[in-house]
Order: C-alpha cells, then sequence, then structure tokens
C-alpha cells in the first residue's frame, strides 16, 4: 500500500499540529501492533487448551462406554491439542498398537473416527485377514510395549 500523502499546511501552527498527530499514529501502529500479537498468542493457546479438552472428552466417551465414536476430533485439532498418538486394538486377533497420526499419510481435517476402516492388523494381514481396528483412545505419547 503506498504511503500517504499529507499536503503540507502554510501556518507553521498547523505544521506543528500535523507533526504531532503523524507521531502520535507512527506511535500507535506498534502499540497495536504488539497488543495484536500478545492476543493473538492468547488466541492460540485457548485453542490449543480446547483441542486438547475435546481429545480428553472423546477419550472419555470411549472409555465410558465405547462409543459412538462419531463425531470425534480431527487429525490436525488432536496433534494441536498435544494427543498425536492413536492406540488401537485388532478386531479379531486382540492385539494392542500405537499409531502416530501426525506422520498418516491423510489429510488433517481427517476425523479420528474415519480411521477406523483404514487401520488394519499387521498379525492379521500376514494371515490374509483384513480386519477394521478398534479405537480406543488419543494418547499424548506411545505405550511402552513390552518385548517378548
Amino acid at each position: 500500500m503506498a504511503p500517504k500523502n499529507h499536503p503540507t499546511p502554510l501556518s507553521g501552527g498547523d505544521r506543528k499540529a500535523l507533526a504531532k498527530e503523524l507521531g502520535k499514529a507512527r506511535a500507535m501502529t506498534s502499540v497495536l501492533a504488539r497488543r495484536s500479537e500478545e492476543l493473538r498468542a492468547e488466541g492460540e493457546a485457548l485453542i490449543r487448551k480446547a483441542d486438547g479438552m475435546l481429545c480428553e472428552s472423546w477419550n472419555e466417551k470411549m472409555w465410558a462406554g465405547g462409543g459412538p465414536i462419531d463425531p470425534s476430533p480431527t487429525i490436525d485439532q488432536a496433534t494441536n491439542g498435544g494427543y498425536s498418538w492413536l492406540q488401537i486394538e485388532c478386531s479379531r486377533c486382540k492385539a494392542a498398537r500405537d499409531v502416530d497420526i501426525a506422520a498418516l499419510a491423510h489429510p488433517s481435517t481427517t476425523f479420528v473416527h474415519d480411521l477406523a476402516s483404514r487401520l488394519r492388523c499387521r498379525k492379521c494381514a500376514k494371515a490374509s485377514r483384513r480386519p477394521p481396528a478398534t479405537l480406543l483412545q488419543l494418547a499424548r505419547r506411545a505405550r511402552e510395549m513390552p518385548d517378548t
């Protein structure tokens, strides 16, 4: 945007008043820009907190009754809220597995419950079976699996 051209007034008092007002306007722009950045940071923190609470709510719903799984948070909301792991279980052999949903090749607007039909058990796939996964909950980090 081109800078504004303020015509210089002829009288000395008007020139001083214009210079004073332009100085105030320049000072005010930095104050407003700083406040805008502060509010944006506060807003992002609140959105992050809201996304985390949405994931906690979905986890409680899944734990309490196992569903309904719809509606669920999106992949983007889950990762923004700090829940980047999805704990699943094979519906056939009951093998537990953790999936890093941030690393999945799906759009970030995909709902977590839409992943259930796309995630498959590795053990059952070797046996030429493809049962869908059962979603357990979202997690902040992967479970420590015992080496057996």
